[in-house]
C-alpha cells in the first residue's frame, strides 16, 4: 500500500505543477474593446476550441478533474 501511495503522490505533485503552468499560459477572458465592436465573432472567436487556447482550456479541465480525484483518493488512503 505504501508504494501505491508514493506513486500517487508523485503523480499528484506533477499534476499540480502542470495545472499551474496550464493556467498561467492561458489568456485572460476579457476581450477589451474588441468585444464591444463584435470582434469575438471573427474566425478566431468561432474556432477557439481548435486553437492552442482551446487545447489549454481542455487540458486545464482534465488536469483539474485529475487533481480532485487524486486528492480524494490520497485522503482515503490515510
Amino acid at each position: 500500500m505504501g508504494v501505491i501511495r508514493v506513486l500517487l503522490t508523485i503523480i499528484f505533485v506533477l499534476d499540480c505543477i502542470g495545472l499551474t503552468v496550464a493556467v498561467l499560459m492561458q489568456e485572460g477572458k476579457s476581450q477589451g474593446l474588441g468585444a464591444i465592436a463584435g470582434a469575438a465573432e471573427s474566425y478566431w472567436g468561432k474556432n477557439k476550441g481548435r486553437s492552442m487556447e482551446g487545447g489549454l482550456v481542455r487540458l486545464t479541465t482534465i488536469m483539474g478533474v485529475l487533481f480532485f480525484v487524486l486528492a480524494l483518493f490520497l485522503n482515503m488512503l490515510n
